[in-house]
């Protein structure tokens, strides 16, 4: 069921969930069913302000909504859903697939590297009838899933590798001759969204510096007080929160891949001393920085 005009769209940090991003790892990869299971087969209509998915139904069907627009899909089927578009899934109980999520500097990182041939910023869907076209990519979804689930050496070098080779490949689908086209923007309060995205580039090139929240909002052109309006309305978090949110992932990416120190981290991200780092650490996860690392040097 789309959600009418007056009601809110939620606004999921994961897959039909509102939980914190679960790994320092810039890429989720998960099977269909395990989570789609737990809600029914649906995920009801919803926005990520900072998340793009990219799914692969191998098997089954499922009904997309996708930007107030309805889609009856079976397999073999690739679907692009881009930060900020409003999506809902109704996935058949025999649903077989893999959905992959990506935080947004790496969606970032990889549509720099593709420039406007990318088909991260806008949504989409294909339907993978030919032969060759569901063995490239099914294959580069199996290879992705399995290196996701089995870290070895090298793990992140290959995952990007094996992300950027997917999105090569779907990007590829969507500009082809003859290819239909089905994209779709966001429609909801597209200023508003405009200056949000704005202020996530800004935070994604700045945050390094914690500027502050007047300072980007004056880059963004709006007041500090509109811009957290329209981050609490589009986001669901303050402006602050999203900029603590890219701190607290890039820590915790240093402190589980990097032999760095604690003070080192610390510089690193713009902090006045380990201990001010310490404590904005600890209020976000409930562990120090050091308990988080032997958490995660015993995990992998």
């Amino acid at each position: 069921m789309t959600p009418s005009s007056n009601a809110p769209v939620p606004v999921f940090k994961l897959y039909g969930e509102t939980q914190h991003w679960p790994t320092p790892d810039l890429l989720h990869c998960e099977s269909i069913p395990e989570r789609s299971r737990l809600h029914d087969w649906r995920i009801r209509p919803h926005r990520h302000a900072d998340l793009v998915h990219i799914l692969l139904i191998d098997q089954g069907s499922v009904s997309l909504e996708l930007e107030g627009t309805r889609h009856e899909l079976q397999s073999v089927a690739a679907i692009v859903v881009p930060a900020m578009a409003i999506h809902g899934f109704h996935f058949s109980p025999d649903v077989q697939g893999h959905i992959i999520t990506l935080a947004k500097p790496l969606a970032e990182h990889l549509h720099t590297l593709l420039g406007e041939s990318s088909t991260l910023k806008k949504a989409d869907f294909f339907r993978l009838s030919l032969a060759h076209e569901q063995t490239r990519i099914t294959t580069l979804v199996t290879q992705i899933d399995r290196e996701y689930r089995q870290p070895a050496p090298g793990r992140s070098l290959l995952l990007e590798a094996l992300i950027q080779a997917l999105v090569v490949e779907l990007s590829r689908l969507g500009h082809a001759v003859g290819s239909p086209k089905r994209r779709y923007t966001p429609r909801q309060n597209d200023k508003g969204q405009q200056h949000v995205e704005q202020f996530q580039t800004l935070i994604e090139t700045h945050y390094r510096e914690q500027p502050s929240i007047e300072w980007l909002a004056g880059q963004v052109g709006v007041s500090s007080a509109h811009l957290n309006m329209l981050c609490r309305q589009l986001a669901g978090r303050s402006a602050l929160q999203l900029l603590h949110e890219r701190l607290l992932l890039e820590a915790k990416r240093q402190l589980t891949y990097t032999n760095m120190t604690i003070g080192q981290v610390s510089d690193s991200l713009g902090f006045s001393e380990p201990a001010y780092f310490t404590r904005f650490f600890k209020r976000n996860t409930a562990l120090s920085p050091r308990d988080f690392r032997t958490r995660q040097s015993q995990g992998r």
